[in-house]
Parts: C-alpha cells; structure tokens; sequence
C-alpha cells in the first residue's frame, strides 16, 4: 500500500510539473523563434483560417513525419484550431505542402523548378478559376521542410497570404554550427550552462531537447553540427561514442542536419595504437582509412572532420615535419570515398614568429592554394587575431581563389561579455560579409568569397561557434538566441541585414507591435557599437583579462607567451598606444589587396575604428572630431557606458509588450552590462593614464576606484574556461 501511494504521489506530481511548465513555457524562452502562439490581428486570423481550411501535405518519410508534426505545431497554435489534413480538394482554401513532382498537375503549371536546387523551395499563392491555393513545393523532402518552416515563420510575422510568390535557395551549402562542447560536458567558452549532449545516457535515452534543437536548427536552414570541441578529445572516434554520435545522428536525419566530428591529429597514437601520426606514414593512412570505413557503415551521412592541428598546443602534421596540406590531405583521402569533407581550421599562431600574430595563417597558407584535395574547405576566422568585437576582415578572404574558404564566426560571446551583455552579433557578422576585399577589383566582398561566386567555387561554407548550453531558454541572455537566429539566415544568405534579421526575430520571438520592434530593433542595432566603444575603441585589441576573457586586462604582461599578453597588443608607452601594422611597422597590412593596404595605411583614409589596429598614434594625435587622441579614447569609452543606460531606459518601457519573466531577466542582465561597462572603462583609461600623464576628458566620469584595485580582481571561476585536460 505504501508503495502504490508513493507512485500515486509522484503521477500527480508529475503532472502538475507538466501543468506547470506548459503554462509557463511560454515566457521562459525554450521555444525560441518557434513561437506558435494564437495570432492576435483578428483581420488576419479570420484571412488566415479562410486561406486554410486543410492541408493538403503528399509523401511519406521521416521527414515528411517532421513537417507533419511541424504543421500540427504551428497551424494548430498560430491559428487556435484542430489541423485538417485533407487529400487535394479541387476547390481552393488549402494549403498545399508538396515536392513538385507530386503535386496534383492542374498546379505544376504554375511553377518553373529549373533553378531550384534540392534545398531551394517556392511559396506561392495559386489562383484556379474560383479556387485559390497556397502552395509550398521543392524538388526534395528537405527543401520541402525549410520551405514549411518559412510558410510559419510568414503566418508568425502577420505577413498576407493573398500574393505570395517566394522563391528561396541557399547562397552557402554548409551551414554548420561548431559546438565546443567536450565529454564531461563542461564547453569552452560556453556561458549558458554545460554541453546538451549528455554522453553517459546516449545511445539509450534520446532527450526532447535533442529533436528541438534539430527543428530549431533546420527553421534557419542550417544544415550542419560539429558535436565536439576543436580542442579535440580522440575518445569521441571510439567504437563506444560513435554508437552515441549515431543515435544523434538518427535523430538529426529528417532534419537535413548532418553530424561532424572534430578529429584529433594524435588519435592513431592515442586510440590505434600506433607509435606516430606523422601524415605520410603508411601505417597511419591506413589507420585513418579504416576509422572512415567504420565510421560511414555506422553512419552513412556522416559530414566529416573539422581539425584543429598546430595551434595553441594542438598536435599536428607540423610535429612531423609536415605541412597543413600533408594533413588536410591525409584525413581527406580517407573521407573521399564517402563523400565526406574536411574541414581544416586556419586559426594559427606560434611564439616561434616575433613580428605579428595576426600574419601567420596568411603566410601558412597562402603559399598552398590550389593544392588541397577538393573535399577540403579552409575554415578562416573572420578576423586575423581571435574573434574581437572589432576587426578587420582576414586577409585570406580572396587570396587564395583555387581553395574554398568558408567562414568562421563566433556566436557565443568568448570576447564581447559572454551571455550577460546585450550584443547584437548579426550586426558584427554582416560588417565583415559587406567589406571589400578588392582582390578582383571593387565590389569583392567577403560574402562573394563566402558563396563561392568571386572564384567560382562549387564548395562553400559558413560556420558558427555556438552559444547553446542547457539553461532553459538554450543561450542564457533571452537576447543571445538572436545571434543564434541570425547566424542561421546569414549562413543561408550572407547578402541579408542585420536590421531585417532583427525585425524578423523580434516579431518571431516577441510581438509584431510596432511600438515594441521599432525600438527594441534600433537598440538592437546599436548595442553593437556600444560594446566595441566600452571595451576596445578606436581599433584597440585583444586587452582582455587572460585565461577566461572576463573583463579588462590591458596591464597583463607576464606570460610565458608575448602573443598571450595584451601588452603585446596596444603597444601602449609614454608617446602613444596602438599597434603599427603598416610597412614601417610588422608589415601586416601588406598582405591585403593595394587598395585595401592603401587605405588603411594611410591616415586621412584609415576609418577611425580601425586606427590604432594598423597605427602606433601619439596621444595627442588630432582625431576628426578635432579631440585629441586621449580624449577621444575616454569619450569612446563614456559614450559605450551611456548607450547601455539608454538600453536600460528604453527596455524598461517595453514591460508592456514582454511577459514579466524574460523582461525581469533582461532588466537584471543589463544592470550588469552596465555595471561590467564603466569597469572597463574606469580600469582601461587609469591604466593608459599612466602611460599618457594627461587629465581624463571633462565629459568623462570619474573612475570609482584605484588602478591597484581593478588590477587586484580574480575570476579563477569565470564560466567558459579551457578544461586542464586539454
């Protein structure tokens, strides 16, 4: 008896935790953009439920059983009623969700689907004498579910569904997310709680979390995860995580998500047993032969390797002899029967070159375009230096036009406040897309790179650093889920804005009210800017504290490393501060295009965000303004402080429109963006007062404490710190 009570006790426990979190799951941000709530405009809710009376949804498959599923969510929610699925009625008021080849033939003649690619789709409204029809059509399953999510995504943004005529084929083919996440399920550089892939359940217990990440992943096109950390553990090729890898796999299949794996150089060593890895040995080609084999007959789809090798204590074919072609090409031999890509991380640096850190993958690779297997992409950070809230775009962007080069951005905030700052990443992503390389003239812009049309590339890719952890809204910061969002529309087509990217998310998210988007997306757009003026104006670098990168260290100087000191950075003495990269200097900028070189090089030309990227300025340079250097540094840095109490003011006019949960969360979050803002304003200007001996500018705050204090702060437990293991 006592026993049947207890299970009693806990059935209608569990309920009411159901009850519960159902009635709240709405405010607490775990649906993401995929916000089906019933559509207020009564106008169109009345339009809507006209339009689509059934569903008119052919084929079968996983992922017809996903869009299936999707249409139920979505319809049901968005519209508050029961969905239909009907066969094709012949009298119009149905949706019709459909490959072209199954549609029924009075409606094929209304679309021409020569241009359109297996992930392409089209959104079309269809007039048949009396009858009128929505049509979502594909060549194949899965544009066919991106091209449902789309139709949502219209219904959710309160968009009329009586002139569609949408066509929609991704710019980039892989879109992947690169999670650092490792097998204790702590993440490097991850702030929203640990890793969701839960290693010791997997393969048995197939978390919901799991499913909704590949539905939330697949409504932005991304077609891609790298499961592991670039700083690689080789246990995760083991016969025992690949079981685990496959049943993600399998989960992520009727999404068009295919599963990536970060391969650790050293693995033939450390799980073959062989005594080296050095890439032309016999032994280890076939090693890496027959761990593809195994892999692709557990795994069919399986993506490929992305490699780290070489860089920040990382094994690689350079501990051979070797080069990075030898190794790209060892792992891509092995992949080619399969199909499976490589994709080789450009991120390197060594204490080895004195000049400039930010030149060394340029002068690596350079030299080896034209020469990787063709299932080799290079995956080149946007900038030269390490993921700053600022840089100038990598000089490998259209310099080496026989190689595909494919983007890596970071959408967790490693550099920009990790999930406690309001920073707008679309923003970052779309200025390095729009800048112009010039490598074939003006108008070469990185996002031509990115697609493959200034080469003519057939391969091409953009990848994100992910920001996704297990707290319950997936990326801690409510509005850190939009840099997620906007990753995924940028990677489908780098040519979008980031202020329609803001629009979308906000109205997806959030609310169409205009009095809540106008402003919010504008604050959006700004925050941005604000951060890269509290933290690194002017073109400053990389004087971040070490080790965790929480808050300002500019005075750091110790390291066993010069490269790892962001004394090595600024540069900073009694004449002036920044970091000379023009010819008289470490020479870097010569490795852009001359009109690119020229004009940053020059000082009347050089745009002020970048000035002390590419200069070493005395303090009492003149800037535009007419204020001198010094100032100008201490406005900058006032001006970002001010811009996050007018993000405070203006979120707090918005309780009307947000759920009183996630407006208190943002509210608190801001309160410490602020706080965290004058601190790297009051730490970094003391400590380049020591250096200039000049009074603070008139319209800058006093500093509340002493450089001694702002030195004396340790964070020995930050989030998102490098395991020891590695």
């Amino acid at each position: 008896m006592k026993q049947s009570i207890k299970l009693n006790v806990q059935y209608f426990f569990g309920i009411f935790l159901f009850v519960s979190f159902a009635s709240f799951s709405m405010s607490n941000g775990y649906e993401l953009w995929l916000n089906y709530t019933k559509v207020m405009d009564q106008n169109l809710l009345a339009e809507y439920r006209s339009k689509i009376q059934s569903v008119y949804l052919e084929g079968s498959g996983e992922t017809h059983a996903a869009i299936k599923k999707e249409l139920k969510m979505g319809l049901g929610g968005l519209l508050d009623t029961e969905v239909v699925f009907h066969k094709y009625n012949g009298t119009g008021n149905q949706l019709i969700v459909s490959k072209y080849n199954e549609l029924p033939q009075e409606l094929k003649g209304n679309f021409n689907m020569d241009d359109l690619s297996g992930e392409g789709y089209k959104i079309k409204t269809v007039q048949l004498k009396n009858a009128s029809y929505v049509v979502v059509t594909s060549n194949a399953d899965i544009g066919l579910l991106y091209g449902t999510f789309n139709f949502l995504r219209l219904l959710q943004m309160n968009s009329s569904l009586s002139n569609l005529d949408i066509t929609e084929i991704p710019k980039v083919d892989i879109r992947v997310l690169n999670h650092w996440d490792n097998l204790d399920r702590t993440i490097e550089r991850g702030y929203a709680g640990f890793s969701i892939w839960n290693w010791h359940t997997l393969p048995g217990y197939i978390d919901q979390r799991y499913i909704d990440y590949a539905r939330v992943n697949a409504s932005v096109g991304i077609n891609g995860t790298v499961l592991t950390n670039v700083n690689a553990n080789a246990l995760i090729l083991t016969p025992q995580y690949l079981e685990k890898v496959k049943a993600l796999a399998k989960v992520f299949r009727p999404y068009g998500i295919k599963v990536y794996l970060t391969a650790r150089f050293s693995a033939p060593i450390e799980i073959g047993g062989l005594e080296t890895a050095d890439p032309l040995d016999a032994n280890v080609i076939q090693w890496w032969k027959d761990k593809a084999k195994e892999i692709y007959t557990m795994i069919p789809d399986f993506g490929g390797f992305l490699v780290k090798a070489n860089s920040e204590g990382q094994p690689g074919p350079q501990n051979y002899g070797r080069s990075h072609l030898d190794g790209a090409n060892l792992m891509a031999d092995a992949l080619e029967p399969y199909g499976g890509l490589v994709i080789w991380r450009a991120f390197v640096y060594s204490e080895h070159d004195p000049t400039d850190r930010a030149k060394q993958a340029y002068s690596e690779f350079l030299p080896e375009d034209g020469k990787f297997k063709n299932n080799v992409l290079l995956q080149v950070k946007n900038g030269a230096i390490d993921f700053q809230p600022r840089e100038p775009f990598h000089p490998l962007f259209g310099a080496m036009p026989n190689t595909p080069v494919m983007m890596e951005f970071q959408i967790t905030k490693e550099y920009l406040g990790f999930a406690t700052h309001l920073v707008f990443l679309p923003k970052l992503f779309e200025e390095v897309l729009q800048s112009d390389t010039y490598r074939k003239g003006k108008g070469s812009l990185v996002a031509k790179v990115i697609d493959g049309s200034l080469n003519n590339k057939k391969l091409t890719g953009m990848a994100g650093v992910s920001n996704v952890g297990n707290d319950i809204n997936w990326t801690g910061h409510p509005f850190g889920q939009a840099d997620w969002y906007g990753f995924g529309r940028l990677a489908w087509n780098p040519y979008m804005t980031s202020e329609n990217i803001a629009d979308e998310w906000l109205r997806l998210t959030f609310s169409n009210d205009e009095k809540f988007v106008q402003p919010v997306k504008q604050m959006m757009i700004e925050s941005r800017e604000a951060v890269v003026n509290y933290m690194n104006p002017l073109g400053l670098h990389h004087i971040f504290d070490t080790g965790h990168h929480y808050g300002p260290g500019p005075w750091v100087n110790n390291l066993s490393r010069p490269e790892w000191n962001p004394v090595y950075y600024h540069k900073v003495d009694s004449e002036g501060i920044g970091f000379d990269r023009t010819r008289t200097g470490s020479d870097a900028l010569s490795q852009y295009a001359p009109e690119v070189e020229k004009m940053f090089t020059d000082l009347e030309t050089c745009p002020e965000e970048y000035l002390l990227w590419f200069h070493h300025l005395p303090w009492d340079y003149t800037l535009k303004n007419g204020r001198t250097l010094w100032d100008g540094l201490g406005l900058k840095y006032q001006e970002g402080v001010e811009k996050v109490r007018d993000m405070i003011k203006t979120w707090k006019t918005m309780e009307p429109y947000v759920d009183k949960n996630r407006h208190h969360q943002v509210s608190m979050l801001l309160n410490i963006q602020l706080k965290e803002a004058i601190w790297w304003k009051d730490a970094c200007m003391l400590y380049f007062q020591t250096f200039s001996k000049m009074d603070f500018p008139k319209e800058m705050e006093t500093p509340k404490h002493t450089l001694d204090y702002y030195k004396s702060l340790k964070y020995p437990f930050a989030p998102g710190i490098r395991p020891t293991w590695n």
